[in-house]
């Protein structure tokens, strides 16, 4: 009831409202109005039940200057902080719930973070979905830290960043859906199972890719591997389970909030992709990347598009080449033109195995030895 009042309050507000708003305009605030009452509804409902703020900490990444803290406030049941998922047979099953709750658990917006980076701490705030989003100084030596991340009462929880060498100049940035995991799903259903359904033990990865990013991190240690995904942040967890439990290297995860903005009723996944691969050339002018997608959709379309704004930025684009039955679930190939970039090679395989092989034969890869095109000063 309280739900349908606020909904009702919300559609007679708009309609009340002065001027004549345009369809779009009309229809985003609409859906920004719904969102807030829901919103409210699932805080309300959750104090009722006891739930508490609970920080979850996601993989981040910076320089030796800085870092890019990601993480997300959410209220959750008491009893998800407790438990030991490492213990007992039933841990997929544990996790799985955990997963579901995360999904379920009200964001706190606007929630006053505590970051603590050594004996250094920086208080940041989430946004309205919850989610921390923040870059804050630091000086850090290249490799694997941790941050530690508290909000009010929470307990405290630790969050891995990748601090990339400010020599490096070679990475990869690797689509996650068709790409490293095989999804063998209509795409209409995709975000919904990845919502609410997703469980790593379910998904198949994709023949030879994880050895194919391993390869690359084993002669080449200061290669980041970022994955980037229109999915959203509550899934997170369940996709570094997925990369771990099949050995492919770790890194930071670029996913996206999902719900209203105020030009449409859903956040668009292509504008997604395309705003994080402007972010990293912004924020790594020096590294030219390996795009690694597939042609289900959009990114062949994204990624030539992003070579033809920066060729200095791109070594090399492998598209990864769906079944028939991959293509037709996908939704079709890419119909989009792809408009080549002097120097920047594309490649199309399978699988991990041939895109190995088409890198090694354009010397992308040099066998047994670093990717070409880097320096001496990053082995």
């Amino acid at each position: 009831m309280r739900l349908r009042r606020a909904v009702s309050s919300s559609l007679r507000s708009l309609r009340s409202t002065t001027g004549a708003p345009s369809p779009v305009s009309e229809a985003s605030n609409i859906a920004l109005r719904l969102d807030d009452a829901w919103l409210g509804f699932q805080t309300r409902r959750a104090v009722r039940l006891g739930r508490t703020k609970t920080v979850i900490g996601y993989t981040g990444y910076g320089t030796t200057s800085w870092v890019r803290v990601l993480a997300r406030v959410v209220l959750s049941d008491p009893k998800d902080n407790d438990r030991d998922p490492e213990e007992g047979p039933l841990r997929p099953l544990q996790e799985g719930i955990r997963g579901w709750r995360n999904f379920t658990s009200p964001p706190v917006g606007d929630a006053v973070v505590s970051v603590s980076v050594g004996d250094t701490v920086h208080e940041v705030r989430s946004d309205h979905g919850g989610v921390v989003d923040a870059r804050i100084p630091v000086s850090l030596d290249p490799g694997w830290h941790t941050v530690s991340l508290r909000s009010g009462d929470s307990r405290s929880v630790e969050a891995p960043i990748r601090i990339v060498a400010d020599s490096a100049d070679f990475g990869v940035v690797s689509d996650i859906d068709d790409t490293v995991m095989v999804t063998a799903l209509p795409r209409p259903f995709l975000a919904a199972w990845n919502t609410f359904v997703l469980d790593e033990h379910a998904r198949t990865p994709t023949p030879g890719m994880a050895v194919l990013y391993e390869r690359i991190v084993r002669t080449l240690p200061s290669a980041p591997v970022f994955y980037l995904s229109t999915g959203a942040w509550n899934v997170a967890p369940a996709l570094s389970r997925f990369l771990s439990r099949n050995l492919y290297p770790a890194g930071p995860k670029l996913l996206t909030d999902w719900g209203p903005t105020r030009d449409r009723w859903f956040r668009s996944g292509q504008q997604h992709k395309r705003s994080s691969l402007e972010r990293l050339a912004e924020e790594y002018p020096n590294v030219k990347w390996l795009l690694v997608g597939d042609d289900g959709q959009h990114d062949e379309a994204i990624y030539s598009e992003f070579a033809q704004r920066h060729p200095e930025n791109v070594r090399a684009i492998a598209i990864r080449q769906l079944s028939v039955g991959e293509a037709v679930l996908a939704g079709g190939r890419s119909k989009s033109g792809v408009r080549p970039t002097p120097g920047i090679p594309w490649i199309y395989a399978p699988d991990g195995a041939g895109m190995s092989a088409e890198l090694e034969r354009m010397g992308v890869i040099r066998s047994g030895s670093r990717p070409a095109g880097t320096s001496e000063r990053t082995r």
